[in-house]
């Protein structure tokens, strides 16, 4: 990251110009931004973050979460309760609340359009059409009675969504059934992700040449502009349900105490319009927000320490510096249900394999690794290490477990020396074999990647290991993960919902090519995964994930590096504004006076 001063001189112009947008608005708006362009808004199409956050507000999912309630809760959204769970978990069955409309379109034809169960029918469905290679099928590939057999039907073209299959059916106009191909008590947290958001048939259809261009759904914010790469915004819903604000707070928590004084009552959304600017450098959004010209930010890693005082015996402990308080602006600190990693591809010949020597290579890099010294300077002391393969504050979390894989040069270069990998003439280690031995990993351009990069070449040095980089923008990278042509590279997963299902699906064998960017694949390990999923949460499956997190750290697929830990701020007329662990975009809560 660049360490630019904080003064306005020192913004070019086009830095400006994309902060400009903002002049003049009223109050009915509220001013965020992205630091990433949105790449569609189609819930089938897209994975990203940024695409989320727009779905997540004109989209409905069956379920939600209860905005206030730590630990998360999961509540119903369109439908009168939560799933009766039948059939030994197999059998879920909502009922869709009647009343609810889609916003207008011209697909239409000029009649409100009701929300029912066919439609969520038609939006799952979509999620297996090998058409549109959906990013997130992998979330239920193989998991309802009959798709395998409507995609094995529809081969390489588009799905007969008239088909009528036992997995997912519309029993009568409001009630919708899942079957499942076997028991799962825990599928519910899935279906209230955004990708599992209401589409209408005819709207897809009329708009299929760009499908990501023309959301309409019954979510509280329509789509009114989208520059891709400059701006999106957002207007409120005039056809959006009557929703009243009526969470209960934590008593311990100040800022949950103040939102529920704040919104209670109120009708739901508060703001008109939702403005949304791209600002790829952390510093003009900074600024911007300094500025009064966005509503809420993260501080990012540059301004952490002129903007928070830190306890010097504690990088956690920290408060906004005073400067900001007087002002009203106000801090709240959130931990991400995430862990960042760097992982290893499993079917190359140098770093991949399981056998000792290879499990030894992977290791000693792990060992290598100054996650503690990292930490400190590029995180600025806020995030912790990865101890456990699922994150604090997700189902299947064991505190107790500590990573055995600590940074010690000297016991990785011993472990090296065991394991036949020996240093030649050169002074770099060779294959046990005797053939050369040099790494390359994926990296952006980015000036904190660079910072990365410079702790890697540490790490590849103590340990005598010629190393290389294979620079490329993200997108780049993904695609050459994906066939295979990175040997490592390093991601964070944060969480799609709140089970310890969605973080061990990384390691699950037949979700290479998807989430699992290691092309793990373990007998032993998949056994153990797909008996978890019948499961509930509880003990049983809790030693079932002690296990798995044990073969995990036993093959080193991944190196863990840390969670982070981060300060979000927003002004002092910004009210009904508290970060959600799950939730990206919580704008139909927020108020912003006059």
């Amino acid at each position: 990251m660049k360490n630019k001063l904080y003064k306005i001189g020192l913004l070019s112009a086009a830095m400006l110009a994309s902060c400009s947008l903002y002049a003049g608005e009223s109050k009915s708006t509220l001013n965020v931004a992205f630091e990433l362009a949105a790449t569609g808004f189609d819930p089938a199409k897209v994975s990203d973050i940024y695409s989320g956050k727009v779905i997540e507000n004109i989209y409905d999912s069956l379920l939600t979460y209860d905005y206030l309630a730590r630990p998360i809760k999961l509540i119903p959204n369109t439908i009168e309760a939560l799933p009766t769970i039948t059939n030994d978990g197999k059998t879920y069955t909502f009922k869709i609340k009647p009343g609810i409309y889609f916003a207008d379109d011209p697909a239409f034809k000029g009649k409100k359009r009701e929300l029912v169960a066919a439609d969520y029918v038609y939006s799952l469905k979509r999620i297996f059409d090998k058409t549109i290679n959906s990013p997130q099928s992998y979330l239920v590939d193989g998991k309802f009675v009959g798709t395998d057999e409507m995609v094995t039907q529809a081969g390489n073209g588009a799905l007969n969504y008239d088909t009528q299959i036992e997995g997912i059916k519309a029993l009568d106009k409001y009630t919708l059934q899942l079957n499942l191909t076997s028991k799962n008590y825990n599928f519910a947290t899935i279906l209230a992700m955004p990708t599992f958001g209401a589409v209408a048939r005819e709207v897809i259809e009329a708009n299929a040449a760009n499908t990501n261009a023309h959301p309409v759904g019954t979510g509280p914010y329509m789509l009114t502009e989208w520059k891709p790469g400059s701006k999106i915004i957002l207007d409120a819903n005039p056809n959006f349900r009557k929703s009243v604000f009526n969470y209960q707070p934590d008593p311990s928590d100040p800022i949950s105490v103040r939102v529920a004084q704040e919104m209670h009552g109120k009708t739901l959304p508060q703001m008109q319009h939702i403005n949304i600017s791209i600002i790829e450098e952390e510093q003009p959004a900074w600024l911007a927000f300094l500025n009064n010209q966005l509503d809420l930010n993260m501080i990012p890693q540059p301004a952490l320490k002129e903007a928070l005082v830190m306890n010097p015996n504690d990088p956690l402990d920290v408060k906004l510096a005073q400067k900001y308080v007087d002002e009203g602006i106000t801090l709240q600190r959130s931990k991400i249900l995430e862990i960042v990693f760097y992982f290893f591809n499993m079917e190359d010949p140098v770093v991949g394999g399981y056998t000792p020597a290879n499990i030894a290579l992977r290791r000693a890099i792990a060992m290598g690794f100054p996650i503690n010294e990292t930490i400190a300077r590029i995180r600025r002391g806020q995030a912790v290490p990865v101890e456990y393969a699922i994150p604090e504050g997700v189902a299947g979390h064991n505190p107790k477990v500590k990573s055995s894989v600590k940074y010690n040069p000297a016991k990785a270069n011993a472990l090296l020396d065991a394991a036949g990998y020996k240093i030649g003439d050169d002074g770099y280690r060779t294959l046990p074999d005797g053939s050369p031995l040099s790494v390359q990993m994926g990296t952006t351009t980015s000036a904190v990647d660079r910072e990365w990069n410079e702790f890697w070449q540490q790490d590849f040095d103590s340990l005598k290991i010629k190393l290389s980089f294979k620079p490329g923008k993200w997108p780049e990278l993904s695609k050459a993960n994906r066939e295979g042509k990175l040997q490592m590279w390093g991601l964070a997963w944060s969480a799609d919902y709140p089970d310890g299902e969605n973080f061990m699906q990384m390691f699950y064998g037949p979700n290479k090519g998807d989430s699992n960017f290691a092309a793990f694949n373990l007998p032993a390990f998949n056994k153990d995964y797909e008996e978890a999923l019948s499961l509930p949460n509880g003990e049983k499956r809790q030693k079932l994930y002690d296990h798995m997190n044990k073969l995990v750290v036993q093959y080193q697929p991944y190196i863990f590096g840390d969670t982070r830990v981060r300060s979000y701020v927003s002004h002092k007329n910004v009210h009904g504004y508290k970060t959600h662990p799950i939730m990206q975009a919580p704008w139909r809560y927020i108020e912003v006076d006059k």
